[in-house]
């Protein structure tokens, strides 16, 4: 299976970036292959003048089209995922999530803005052609508490929900998406 996973925090602390490699780590021994997208790091030039011809956004979009999973993280802004994932996204060429299984992961500051994921993320996701959208996890401030030592730690229940999540992804490790479709 190959995963890419696309963090879209402007922030170099981010709990959403921290929770998409937790997210890598409960897969780990799954990925024949793994890109990380790192958006922040991308140029920012590049990203504002959509200039897909830039070797490093080109490599960032094919391995979103190469990818089997797409691992989708960011923080909620405002009731909305971050400008920086808006900017990334609009990049894609309009299937570029079709026969893709897709985790939504996103973080925020409260319970309150939980239904960003579905009133703005799932409708992104969707037009760009995602219709295997596993189930959503969000996490509060409240579930990733800081450790002193740096990182996070998840509270029981934030890895339970993420654990439920990727519980589909076991049988479909080994078969590859297109051929599931098929059968459907």
């Amino acid at each position: 299976m190959h995963i890419t996973s696309i963090s879209a925090s402007p922030s170099e602390r981010s709990r959403s970036a921290w929770l998409t490699q937790f997210a890598l780590t409960r897969l780990e021994g799954h990925a024949a292959q793994q890109h990380d997208i790192l958006v922040r790091s991308l140029p920012a030039q590049a990203l504002l003048a959509a200039d897909v011809q830039q070797p490093d956004i080109a490599a960032a979009v094919r391995a979103v089209e190469a990818a089997s999973l797409v691992i989708v993280s960011t923080p909620i802004y405002k009731a909305a995922y971050s400008g920086l994932l808006k900017v990334f996204l609009d990049l894609l060429p309009p299937d570029a999530l079709r026969h893709k299984l897709v985790l939504p992961l996103a973080t925020g500051g409260s319970p309150a803005h939980f239904l960003a994921l579905d009133y703005a993320l799932k409708p992104v996701l969707s037009a760009l052609g995602a219709r295997h959208v596993l189930d959503c996890v969000f996490a509060t401030d409240a579930h990733l508490r800081r450790h002193e030592a740096g990182g996070y730690v998840p509270e029981p229940e934030l890895i339970a929900r993420l654990d439920r999540a990727l519980a589909p992804l076991t049988p479909r490790m080994r078969t590859p998406l297109a051929e599931q479709h098929a059968r459907c």
